[in-house]
């Protein structure tokens, strides 16, 4: 939907799950800095949105994805993972409450078939208690990231919220609040969430309305250093946080305590699909374990399935891996063996069939208030 605005701004375009999306305008360093220091903004519409409500909403979901639910009063919402019965991710994804009995899922647009048919088997046993809408065809979104939102979402997003979080304007949203907004002759959703490690906003709706509110955030926010950024930027942004990307740290066959993910997981709720093998691992740990990594010496930049050595032994491999443009280092996340998983273990990664040294850093690699402080 917003195809002919890309091609307008000059953007290099690939298919991506069935969506033409941009992978970068100017550079992804560029854009990637642009977002660090000032603001960047992005198009997501290709992520999947999925409206569940109905009386056993709550209970449906509860027994579906990790996370509890129930701590969420509506305009909040929640990080948390659908898992299989052997623990393994079918997907990660944001949950929000949108109202009473009503939530909204946004998926990853890689995971939005197998999510709806896992979704539908399930809600099949609660008869017509529980309903299911797609809606990523017909609504898109669009994320606004960077330090400098604030000084111009309001520009944009104009007025009180009519439902979720009440505020008086949208630059008052929290941290995981959600609230709707009037825009023209629609209705934007409006959630205080993002994937780049920035404060920001993620912007969903109609189709129409998001065309409109792209070239309104691109006005708005010029003379605050806003520019357009694709996924090649969204990706390194998100590697500096330690962020996962379904397909790299999650799949089918991984689980949320093998990535590092275990806060997340919710084991005082009750039953839920995978509980019993997160709660052994919980207890006894795992064989492996994704880390964080950052490159020591000069090389080419790390990439997905480059192995990992200690000591002359093979001890994992690479599963996300690029140049860091804030840290102007290689930087990367690795599933490697537990005991070699700690902050500080001296790795070497095999880059072209030649090791290069590296060591195991806490998440997230870059952190943005640390990094602003003049001389660090």
């Amino acid at each position: 939907m917003l195809f002919e605005a890309h091609k307008a701004l000059g953007a290099r375009l690939i298919d991506f799950n069935g969506w033409d999306m941009p992978v970068f305008y100017t550079g992804i360093t560029a854009e990637h800095l642009a977002v660090r220091s000032a603001a960047g903004i992005f198009d997501i519409s290709h992520m999947g949105q999925v409206m569940v409500g109905g009386e056993a909403a709550l209970e449906f979901l509860n027994g579906l994805l990790t996370n509890d639910l129930r701590k969420l009063v509506p305009g909040q919402g929640q990080y948390t993972l659908m898992c299989n019965e052997a623990g393994g991710v079918v997907d990660d994804l944001y949950a929000y409450r949108t109202g009473p009995g009503q939530y909204l899922l946004v998926i990853n647009a890689s995971r939005v078939e197998q999510d709806m048919a896992w979704l539908r088997d399930h809600a099949a046993g609660f008869q017509n208690r529980v309903t299911l809408a797609c809606l990523d065809r017909e609504n898109g979104a669009v994320a606004v990231q960077g330090p400098r939102v604030r000084e111009f979402v309001d520009k944009v997003i104009q007025g009180s919220s009519i439902s979720g979080t009440r505020v008086g304007q949208a630059s008052s949203l929290k941290k995981n609040q959600i609230a709707s907004f009037a825009f023209g002759q629609g209705i934007l959703m409006v959630a205080c969430t993002g994937y780049t490690g920035e404060d920001g906003f993620e912007v969903m709706g109609p189709g129409d309305c998001v065309r409109a509110v792209w070239d309104h955030f691109l006005s708005a926010g010029a003379v605050h250093g806003l520019v357009p950024a694709g996924l090649g930027a969204r990706d390194t942004l998100r590697t500096e946080m330690g962020y996962p990307l379904y397909g790299h740290e999650l799949n089918e066959t991984t689980t949320p305590i093998e990535a590092g993910l275990g806060f997340f997981v919710s084991l005082d709720k009750g039953q839920f699909v995978g509980r019993s093998v997160l709660e052994a691992q919980k207890a006894s740990g795992t064989a492996r374990t994704c880390v964080a990594f950052k490159m020591t010496g000069k090389a080419a930049p790390p990439r997905p399935h480059y192995p990992v050595w200690r000591d002359a032994q093979s001890v994992g491999e690479v599963v996300s891996g690029t140049q860091s443009p804030s840290l102007g280092a290689g930087i990367g996340m690795a599933y490697v063996a537990t005991p070699h998983s700690r902050p500080g273990t001296a790795l070497e990664i095999e880059i072209r069939g030649v090791k290069h040294p590296a060591i195991v850093v806490k998440k997230p690699l870059y952190r943005p208030d640390a990094a602003r402080v003049p001389g660090s």
